[in-house]
């Protein structure tokens, strides 16, 4: 019985070899049917006859000496005599054409080749093609700088490759130098040349095709020079300590604010900014009552998505740069702003106070113009107008009706690691829209005369000095000498100054570590006795972004204020923030 059994298995396993057999069969047969259906080109003809015409030449050449240098091509050519390659006959290679259109000029249309077999590197045609190269440079090889020369290739890329030498040995022949090709070398190649052919032309096809495809596309798309970058910041923030309150009123809170900008080009030299903004990001003076506890990110919309900025930015000669701006265009936009690590409401302080000289860059307008004129290597004079209502046609408004902000700096950089800036800004502030701070300082900096209309002559000095690369600091000094110009005459004066230290790669590459004390903006004199401020704020904060790579960044930090409001009646008050920008 087991014979029996052991009979039948071996007559089984034969049975299923002998049809397993004749299937492979039927599938050689089919593919080498469709080997002969290989159609001739027009391109592979034109080859070998060239081919044929550099033989006769090399005949000439060859009676005097068979053995020839080979040519050597800048510093990749081997220095080595060339040899003979015997040509193997045991390695024919099996294509399946499925052919769907006789026209190659489109690529949609050229003949496709599925293939059967790669070329292997223990391949006639792969060595063959190897020695050309390797004797003759017509292959550089990889973007990264290696030859892989043991790597098999499809048809395709051998068909490249045997393209670009084809190229080489053409132009060597052409120049007619004192080196030449051997005869043996060209009838390896008008060898390659017949049994590539078809991949030849089909490759020849699809590049036209590209290059056809690829002018129609630079003809027809919407722009080739805009390019889209954004960033969006997550805020958790929350205040301890009554301030100018009874009590504590905010509660822990979590807002955001994301930027995108398209940035277009036209010349190359020149930017078309176009930026949409949505934020929910809690303004902490609503609870605390006091604008110097606002961070360097907040503002709500209600997560409505704006257009928050419209400028082109063009140069003018080689020294002048000049940027318009239709809306968006505030005054820590237009010129060098004297606190480099701090300033950015991503990657800078985290309280609005802390990222520069509020006296000069917290002035009205957001539209207008500006200008930055190099004054040779050292010296830098940034001019802008920006006013406040500019789109509004009514009275008191307008372009040059309403409020306003114009500025003048001048910029000097004696060393790459120091700057120093003298500012100027003259504002206007209509009647019941005065914010002479912008919302740093006290309720009285802000409003020194409450919301009658108030002129406001701005001085500002800032310095900056890169004393390693690990260590920075950046100072200020602003006085505002504010008029009132309705419902009376009265003046003030408005001091505030601040230090700040910056700590680059603290700890870690990439992190940031920084502290900033200062006094805001605080009236130090007014004719209206009941809006001076008899009491001195200071304001100490501390902050260390964490660079998690180079798009995203986490920054715990707090900052706390003594005399809230410069007011010795309220208490101190400490705001603590984490925020977390992406950038993309």
């Amino acid at each position: 019985m087991s014979k029996f059994f052991g009979k039948s298995f071996w007559f089984f396993l034969a049975v299923i070899s002998n049809a397993l057999l004749v299937e492979n069969i039927a599938i050689a047969t089919e593919k080498t049917a469709a080997v002969n259906q290989i159609p001739d080109t027009t391109d592979a003809i034109a080859i070998t006859n060239e081919l044929k015409q550099f033989d006769s030449e090399i005949d000439d050449i060859t009676n005097t000496s068979n053995a020839v240098a080979p040519i050597v091509i800048a510093n990749e050519v081997k220095q080595s005599q060339p040899t003979a390659i015997e040509p193997e006959q045991n390695h024919p290679t099996q294509i399946e054409f499925v052919s769907k259109s006789q026209d190659t000029n489109s690529m949609s249309q050229v003949t496709s080749v599925s293939q059967l077999s790669d070329v292997q590197p223990t391949d006639w045609a792969f060595q063959a093609l190897q020695s050309l190269v390797e004797r003759y440079g017509c292959i550089a090889g990889y973007p990264d700088g290696t030859f892989r020369g043991n790597r098999a290739l499809t048809r395709y890329e051998f068909a490249a490759g045997l393209n670009a030498c084809l190229d080489q040995i053409t132009r060597l022949i052409g120049g007619a130098t004192a080196n030449f090709v051997t005869k043996e070398d060209l009838a390896v190649l008008q060898r390659l040349q017949e049994e590539f052919a078809a991949e030849l032309a089909t490759l020849r096809g699809r590049v036209d095709s590209l290059e056809a495809r690829a002018t129609e596309l630079e003809a027809n798309q919407f722009s080739t020079t805009t390019k889209l970058n954004g960033e969006t910041i997550w805020g958790i923030t929350d205040t301890f300590g009554d301030g100018t309150a009874d009590d504590d009123n905010t509660n822990t809170n979590f807002g955001y604010r994301v930027r995108l900008n398209f940035d277009t080009s036209f010349t190359g030299e020149d930017r078309l900014r176009t930026r949409l903004q949505a934020r929910n990001m809690a303004r902490l003076d609503r609870t605390t009552g006091t604008p110097m506890t606002r961070t360097n990110f907040d503002g709500d919309d209600g997560s409505q998505i704006i257009l928050d900025k419209l400028s082109y930015l063009f140069p003018l000669g080689n020294n002048t740069t000049v940027e318009i701006g239709a809306k968006g265009l505030t005054s820590d936009d237009v010129g060098p702003i004297i606190n480099p690590y701090l300033a950015g409401s991503a990657d800078g302080a985290v309280s609005r106070f802390g990222a520069f000289n509020p006296a000069i860059y917290n002035t009205p307008g957001e539209t207008g113009i500006a200008i930055n004129h190099r004054l040779g290597n050292k010296l830098n004079l940034t001019l802008s107008y920006l006013a406040n209502t500019a789109a509004d046609p009514t009275e008191g408004n307008g372009l040059f009706n309403g409020s306003y902000g114009a500025l003048a700096q001048l910029t000097y950089s004696p060393t790459p690691q120091i700057d120093l800036a003298l500012s100027y800004v003259r504002s206007y502030s209509r009647r019941n829209d005065v914010n002479l701070s912008i919302g740093t300082g006290s309720n009285n900096a802000n409003e020194p005369f409450g919301q009658e209309a108030t002129r406001g002559n701005h001085y500002g000095f800032e310095v900056s000095w890169q004393l390693s690369p690990r260590f920075a600091l950046a100072s200020w000094v602003g006085y505002v000498d504010a008029k009132q110009l309705s419902g009376g005459d009265a003046s003030a004066g408005i001091w505030n100054g601040a230090i700040a230290f910056a700590f680059p790669d603290l700890l870690k590459e990439g992190n940031l570590g920084g502290i900033i004390v200062g006094i805001p903006p605080k009236v130090t004199e007014n004719d209206i006795k009941s809006n001076r401020d008899d009491a001195t704020s200071l304001h100490v904060e501390a902050l260390y972004r964490i660079q998690v790579n180079d798009f995203i960044s986490v920054t715990p930090g707090f900052y706390v204020i003594t005399n809230t409001d410069h007011d010795s009646d309220n208490d101190t008050t400490w705001v603590g923030v984490l925020r977390t920008s992406f950038t993309f």
